[in-house]
């Protein structure tokens, strides 16, 4: 008898799973685009039709209220259809809504189309995180899902780089590109379903037939139940969902105030328009650097312990924003605080997966994002305030280090670590 983990270790070859790397972090990138380009065109679009802060915080949170309902649904479509099909609904969502931003004529039609194009946003992440967990074995699962989340930053640069070079002419052709998407369509429907669902829906025959292995020794059953929320708060899995939960909340919820608002913070700071949107563009491309040395310590250090010290870098970072005086010392702690966060980003996503067993781990998944996704429609509302109500850069960003510090302590005294340990 044999663990499904050393299955896929002895039998999907490396460069096999380095394909299915590419091809989803691709996906990753459309996902992470469409939800960043409204940082670079929501100044021009709040000046070609006249919107007040509380209107453009409500665009803001459109995104994440669509990202709430595809959070929901994701681990019901997911479990029970499968991660391919899945991945294809929300993909669709993303990039057919997204593009059609670009064709909006007034500020309600847009708010109905983000927060579509938010649901594709918010299914996608998950469904392609438990996806690409399902076809990594032990030693590579860690570091691979760290590379998957940093195709996040790649996806943040392009778009980046692209509405600041577009915006000038017209903010629209920076939501026309998602079309190019389309084009990736023929080659996620011929990707097979990872191995871990078909094998829990079909059993080891059909496991061997779509892989095209052979598989001398049974395979450990992977138990059979129906998962609801309650499930995940339930015993063991009680403590690892509150820690995890807690960690989605804060790492979503300063990333989503910074970068909903960065061109506006900077632009408060002294920064001319252009100047804020270039700053905010290199903010992004620190996130790669995030990512990858998350990559590195995830399978260096453990999970826990290297969330414990990315989350405190985050709160330290936050704190220290409050404090600079020069623009140099702003483009640093800026860069170091796009650091820390997006290298939390990459921790929890490859962490969540780890700590629920095969039947759970959709919805283990899919609520780690709502969670997300909760905190993703109050970050704007939070930024917007404090920034309408003119307060102070101490103000808002201390309540940022203050939540950081604590998800920190909740990281070490209730994480677990799954590092080399196998999923079920």
């Amino acid at each position: 008898m044999v663990s499904l983990d050393s299955v896929i270790e002895q039998k999907i070859a490396p460069n096999y799973q380095k394909k299915m790397l590419f091809i989803t972090s691709l996906m990753w990138m459309f996902d992470a685009a469409g939800v960043l380009v409204l940082s670079f065109t929501l100044p021009n679009i709040s000046k070609e039709w006249n919107l007040s802060v509380s209107t453009s915080a409500n665009v803001i949170s459109s995104t994440f209220v669509g990202m709430l309902i595809g959070a929901l649904s994701v681990g019901i479509v997911s479990d029970m259809f499968g991660r391919k099909l899945s991945n294809i609904l929300y993909f669709l969502f993303t990039v057919i809504f997204t593009a059609l931003l670009g064709f909006t004529k007034d500020v309600g039609t847009f708010i109905v189309l983000r927060l579509l194009a938010g649901i594709g946003y918010g299914g996608l992440m998950p469904s392609v995180n438990a996806y690409m967990a399902e076809f990594t074995g032990r030693g590579l699962r860690g570091a691979y899902l760290v590379l998957l989340e940093a195709s996040w930053a790649i996806g943040s640069i392009i778009i980046g780089l692209i509405s600041v070079l577009t915006v000038g002419v017209s903010w629209r052709i920076s939501y026309y590109v998602f079309l190019i998407g389309i084009l990736l369509l023929p080659m996620l429907f011929k990707l097979p379903e990872s191995p871990r669902f078909v094998f829990k829906k079909s059993g080891k025959e059909k496991l061997e037939k779509v892989f095209s292995i052979k598989i001398e020794d049974n395979i450990e059953p992977i138990p059979e139940s129906k998962v609801g929320v309650i499930d995940i708060l339930k015993g063991a899995y009680f403590k690892r969902t509150v820690m995890i939960w807690i960690q989605w909340f804060t790492v979503s919820f300063v990333y989503y105030t910074l970068f909903s608002w960065a061109p506006k913070i900077f632009a408060q700071q002294g920064l001319s328009a252009t100047k804020s949107l270039w700053f905010t563009f290199f903010m992004m491309v620190a996130q790669l650097p995030g990512y990858l040395s998350a990559a590195y310590f995830i399978e260096k250090i453990g999970r826990k312990k290297s969330l414990v010290v990315y989350t405190l870098g985050m709160a330290i970072t936050s704190i220290i924003w409050a404090f600079v005086s020069s623009t140099v010392q702003l483009v640093i702690v800026a860069l170091l605080l796009s650091f820390f966060t997006l290298g939390v980003w990459g921790l929890v996503y490859a962490y969540t997966p780890e700590l629920y067993p095969t039947a759970m781990r959709g919805t283990g998944n899919g609520m780690a994002g709502v969670i997300a996704r909760i905190a993703g429609i109050l970050a704007p509302q939070y930024g917007g305030f404090m920034l309408a109500n003119n307060k102070s850069f101490l103000e808002i960003f201390g309540y940022l280090a203050l939540l950081s510090i604590i998800s920190s302590i909740i990281a070490g005294i209730m994480g677990v670590e799954t590092k080399q340990k196998d999923i079920f």
